[in-house]
């Protein structure tokens, strides 16, 4: 096998779409030989926040001289990304091979209930972060966390970001189920952080730390007093992931200590590609790329955008899935631009950019609304414009960052983020 031919097989698995479910992972895990003991992990679920969270304890504990594995999902362009060492993709050789040693072990599963691709490419993680000898692998969830392939670990602590509402359809329909699908990675005697604040999502969060006689840190911005100047990443609502990444740290000194000058030296030097990632074109263009796909992550780009750009108002390209509450993403940003372009994401799930466009009419009818056929042409159409704000879903992000040459261009891997899943299955009880 090459390594075309291992993507071509990453995307076979997919049609096994995601079976929430421990099982699987937990069998693939043995036939490997159980790397994820030979591990020490910090678990990171949540709604909005988990990749910059997860890339300010990588970039801290990396600081601190340790070698790091970060497991992280969605991938803007290359699916090696979701693999690293020391912020190091996993090499395409490394790929086919723990593919290679992977293919006997699914000869132990049944028709029907084949590994599919996440539960495949967790393992995978694992066997190649016990292979390199991490010391400390930052771990984020896929979806959820009760039945995500991910909690098969047993973290050092856990970190739930937040709770809003997303991924409805796999997570439940209000912020309670939402919340006890994420707790769902809480684990007997394991200390939990979070910043959530939805009261009914927090009680949840609660109920579940005291069934499993553990303890809860429940953080707040001011409580670190965490400056923008200290971090490298853009945004108000950073300075909150800061604060549950330190306050983990904190926790976690007795087994891995960590001095004030790692951590400011890890806060400074964050890399977090395609969000609220701003980068010129050319010599006067300035370039925002977010990938805000729901709400909340709407609202904190246009907070972002009010407080630091007070006297834009900049071209919003704008592409967003189908299945995302995409009339609201509208609502939230089209007031704030002079022109906005509206695009199909390269993907069967893109809403069409011609409904986009009507509902950002309504909600800002002295706007310039331009439908493009893809963001290659949006690019061209918005070259002369001074500041561009891209956004509404990261495969847009991934894409625009290839046709900027700001990453390198590769097969078409994006693709491989998609799966089709079954649905929820409800908490006992």
């Amino acid at each position: 096998m090459i390594y075309p031919e291992a993507i071509q097989f990453l995307y076979d698995l997919r049609l096994f779409g995601a079976k929430f479910g421990l099982e699987n992972t937990f069998q693939l895990a043995a036939l490997a030989g159980n790397p994820q003991y030979r591990l020490r992990f910090i678990h990171v679920a949540g709604t909005n926040g988990k990749g910059s969270t997860c890339a300010m304890l990588e970039s801290i504990y990396r600081a601190a001289g340790l070698r790091v594995g970060l497991f992280m999902s969605p991938h803007l362009v290359s699916f090696r990304e979701r693999i690293q060492v020391n912020r190091r993709p996993i090499g395409q050789d490394d790929v086919v091979r723990l593919l290679d040693e992977m293919k006997p072990s699914f000869k132990h599963f049944p028709d029907g209930h084949q590994p599919t691709f996440f539960e495949v490419v967790t393992v995978m993680a694992l066997k190649f972060f016990a292979e390199q000898k991490c010391d400390l692998v930052i771990w984020e969830t896929g979806l959820g966390g009760r039945l995500d392939a991910t909690n098969i670990v047993n973290p050092l602590a856990c970190v739930i970001t937040n709770i809003q509402l997303d991924h409805q359809q796999w997570l439940g329909g209000t912020l309670a189920k939402i919340a006890a699908e994420k707790a769902g990675i809480i684990k007997a005697g394991i200390p939990v952080v979070t910043a959530t604040d939805e009261p009914e999502a927090l009680a949840v969060i609660q109920r579940i730390v005291q069934e499993k006689n553990t303890r809860l840190t429940i953080i707040r911005n001011s409580e670190f007093g965490i400056r923008n100047s200290e971090l490298s990443l853009l945004g108000d609502h950073q300075q909150l992931n800061a604060a549950l990444a330190l306050a983990t740290v904190g926790i976690l000194q007795k087994q891995i200590p960590i001095s004030d000058e790692q951590i400011l030296t890890g806060l400074a030097n964050v890399n977090w590609p395609g969000r609220l990632q701003l980068v010129t074109r050319g010599v006067r263009q300035k370039i925002l790329l977010d990938g805000a796909h729901n709400p909340a992550g709407a609202q904190t780009l246009a907070e972002t955008l009010k407080k630091n750009f007070p006297a834009e108002r900049p071209t919003l390209l704008l592409g967003v899935f189908q299945d995302k509450d995409w009339r609201h993403i509208c609502e939230i940003l089209a007031p704030l631009a002079a022109r906005i372009v509206t695009v199909p994401v390269a993907s069967e799930r893109s809403a069409n950019p011609e409904e986009l466009a009507e509902v950002c009419r309504r909600t800002h009818p002295s706007a310039d609304v331009l439908v493009c056929r893809s963001p290659g042409e949006a690019l061209d159409r918005t070259a002369g414009d001074r500041f561009v704000v891209i956004t509404g879903s990261l495969y847009l992000v991934g894409e625009t960052l290839e046709l900027l040459g700001l990453s390198p261009a590769g097969s078409d891997e994006r693709g491989l983020n998609e799966w089709a899943g079954t649905p929820r299955v409800p908490v006992p009880g």
